[in-house]
This record gives structure tokens, sequence and C-alpha cells, in this order.
């Protein structure tokens, strides 16, 4: 018995998302994307700024070393090796930042921008009892 149907070629045409973009053609699918000012891709006349740069070669300023090794000492002291974003907030608040400025990101209509003052509590804080099972030692 032969399958009439496995001589047939794959036809992007019908696919059920009706647009497919070949690759090979030089077309880039990310070509449309709106500016955020995230984008850290290289390419043609595009470049590092000096504070990656100088990051990425060993040489990183205080404010970076100091995040650093606040992360590292989170993770030690907490006994995990991949902190969540929300622990990674967690870690900044801590070390003094606050949302004092409006966002140099355009991240579009989706999330609204707010300000708080400098001297806001971290908002972090919470009680021994209110920890999540997660950070407390076995045994």
């Amino acid at each position: 018995m032969t399958n009439p149907d496995a001589n047939h070629e794959f036809d992007p045409s019908e696919t059920e998302t009706g647009s497919v973009v070949d690759r090979r053609t030089g077309v880039d699918r990310r070509a449309g994307e709106s500016g955020t000012n995230l984008e850290r891709r290289r390419g043609p006349g595009r470049r590092l700024t000096d504070w990656v740069r100088t990051a990425e070669e060993g040489e990183m300023t205080q404010e970076q070393q100091m995040f650093l090794h606040a992360i590292d000492t989170f993770k030690r002291v907490n006994e995990v090796s991949f902190p969540t974003w929300t622990d990674v907030l967690e870690v900044v608040r801590r070390l003094g930042y606050r949302k004092t400025m409006s966002s140099e990101l355009n991240l579009g209509s989706r999330i609204e921008d707010w300000q708080e003052s400098s001297d806001a509590p971290s908002g972090v804080d919470r009680d021994e009892e209110e920890a999540p099972t997660r950070y407390r030692k076995a045994g």
C-alpha cells in the first residue's frame, strides 16, 4: 500500500500562520521592532558603550562590583544558585536604589511609569514568620 500523501513536499503557503520568512533571503525579521533603549545587538556601526565594554574586559566600576558582591552574598546566605527577578529587585532596593526619575526605556503602553522619593523605604523587609520556606535551612 502506498500513501498518496507521502510524496508531497512541504508548502509554506499551507501553514496555519500564513506568513513564512525565508532567512536565506536576507530579510531581517527584527528590523521592524521599535526602539526600547534596551537593544544590545551588535552589528555594522553599533558599538558597546564604554560602561559595558569596560565591564566585559574585567574593569568594573565600584557600582558594578558592589552589585555583583551583593548578588553573590544573597545567593550564599539564602542557599540559592539562581535568584529570581524578584530576588534581584530585592537586592537592588536593599542597596538603596529607588525609582526617582522618569524611565529612559520605551516600554509602550503596557506599563505606567512612576516615581518615588529618594528616601522611600525599600518595601522588602519582612518578619521571620513571613519568610518563604525556600529560604529556610532544612533541618
